[in-house]
């Protein structure tokens, strides 16, 4: 078996037009996987320097091993027909650490043939941190480091109006890049004085010749294979040791910047001749929309309820004569109920969402769901709460036994198989949940969450307040306490 590199495997050779803010699973198997087919498919000739996101380097020192060279192994049904395919992508050049190569790092907005940005700092990664300074090897935030990244290009080009970057943010937020480009402007406010004279110019340059768009991804991406890598490497005849699964289906819906034409984004981003499935149009709300609460919002409630039902799998939970039963009501009797679309158009949705969690090739870990998963119940499912209570008059038990299983994971410990139950989310969540948790009493547990408007609700205010909230969550958590999570889930179907 040969070891995967460019020695050994052929490897293309494009100008490096992308910087990628992100190794993780998802942009491999999903962005970059689609800078492979335009590659192949169309002019765009281009490749991508990936940035190391967290200090943690196993991934990049995997990637970089590889030459940054790793499969992709899409697996499901497309089309009514069976796909199990692989493709070797070969279009990331590189990887910089921020971290311990700032220096590379910022050289990259230096180079002039650069014109996108991506990123995908998860949820909890487009935030404005006042903390942040210019002078920072790097900032800690996102918005703070691409800040940085800008000026540079700025100043390395004096301005000039075709040097601006074309940014495409991936983080699950609705309207990211209106999100992404106030940051920057509250950065590039933060750091006038820094700028001196240059403030306005660049302020104006950033805002005119720059093109931030919101964007909607859509992939389920499960990550290594773990369990048929030897079988995989076989097949492929290389030790390759990132490969990355993902399902057949993908979309990616990208909202033109204000600044810029939907044919001058298409001209620029060729996905469409490429015959990939992604829409560069006016609006990408009534998708995102759809989207985030027909997909992900049944996704991170059921994960919790799956795992401390004993269930690690996504598929195994679909086909579970009780949680199967639990995630058709949440999918269809209430998230549904929530939207404004068609009722036809959103059960046809509804139906292939469920089809793609069956997909009977992937063990969708539910654990892999769990990352930040209160900042995920506050933008895909907590609007879904309001809005149900509003048109039905009372709560949506399936939501909000979803919170209250988020809850008890975030107790941690272990569940009653012995599985460790690892929560991992922003350290100030963790530490009030500990804190809650430590009174023994979960009336304070709930009403503690639930009023943490600042650090987990945000615009939604102190959740105390929606009516026979609190008293729902702390009769599931004493439920699921003293009767456990399965019996608790069939006390509302």
């Amino acid at each position: 078996m040969k070891v995967l590199n460019k020695l050994t495997a052929p490897k293309a050779v494009a100008p490096e037009r992308i910087i990628q803010f992100g190794e993780g699973n998802f942009l491999r198997a999903f962005v970059d996987w689609i800078v492979k087919n335009m590659n192949d498919k169309t002019d765009f000739n281009s490749s991508v320097v990936v940035l190391q996101g967290i200090e943690d380097d196993f991934v990049m020192q995997l990637l970089i091993a590889q030459d940054c060279m790793y499969h992709v192994n899409l697996q499901g049904r497309l089309d009514g027909e069976i796909v199990n395919s692989f493709t070797r992508v070969d279009s990331i050049s590189r990887g910089v650490n921020p971290f311990k190569q700032f220096d590379a790092f910022l050289g990259l907005a230096a180079q002039p043939e650069m014109r996108f940005i991506i990123s995908n700092t998860t949820e909890a990664g487009i935030t404005f941190n006042p903390e942040c300074k210019l002078g920072d090897r790097p900032a800690s935030a996102y918005p703070a480091k691409l800040t940085q990244l800008l000026w540079h290009r700025y100043k390395t080009f004096n301005g000039d109006p075709t040097k601006g970057f074309i940014i495409m943010p991936c983080e699950l937020i609705f309207e990211n890049g209106h999100h992404l480009k106030d940051c920057v402007n509250k950065y590039i406010d933060l750091w006038k004085e820094d700028f001196g004279k240059d403030y306005e110019d660049f302020k104006n340059w950033f805002n005119t010749f720059n093109y931030v768009c919101a964007t909607l991804v859509d992939r389920i991406v499960p990550g290594f294979p773990r369990k048929e890598i030897n079988d995989i490497q076989a097949k492929l005849n290389y030790k390759d040791n990132i490969v990355v699964q993902g399902e057949a289906f993908h979309v990616w819906v990208i909202e033109r910047p204000s600044n810029m034409s939907i044919e001058e984004l298409a001209a620029e981003f060729p996905a469409e001749r490429a015959g990939l499935n992604v829409i560069i149009t006016d609006s990408e709300a009534p998708y995102h929309e759809r989207k985030v609460t027909l997909l992900n919002g049944p996704h991170t409630v059921l994960s919790p309820v799956s795992y401390l039902s004993g269930v690690d799998i996504v598929r195994d939970a679909c086909n579970h004569p009780v949680l199967g039963k639990y995630i058709r009501k949440v999918q269809f009797d209430e998230l549904m109920q929530t939207l404004n679309l068609p009722m036809d158009e959103l059960q046809k949705y509804g139906e292939s969402v469920l089809e793609r969690f069956n997909n009977p090739f992937v063990d969708h870990q539910v654990t892999s769901i769990m990352l930040n998963s209160f900042p995920k119940y506050q933008t895909r499912d907590l609007p879904g709460v309001k809005t149900y209570l509003e048109r039905k008059g009372e709560l949506p038990k399936g939501l909000v036994l979803g919170l209250a299983a988020i809850i008890t994971y975030y107790k941690g410990g272990k569940r009653a198989d012995g599985a460790e139950i690892t929560p991992n989310d922003d350290a100030a969540i963790m530490q009030l949940l500990k804190d809650l948790w430590a009174t023994g009493d979960t009336r304070k547990v709930a009403e503690g969450v639930l009023a943490a408007d600042e650090l987990i609700w945000k615009n939604h205010g102190d959740l105390n307040q929606i009516p026979g909230l609190t008293d729902l969550v702390v009769e599931y958590l004493d439920a699921i306490q003293e009767k456990g999570m399965l019996a608790t889930v069939e006390s509302i179907l």
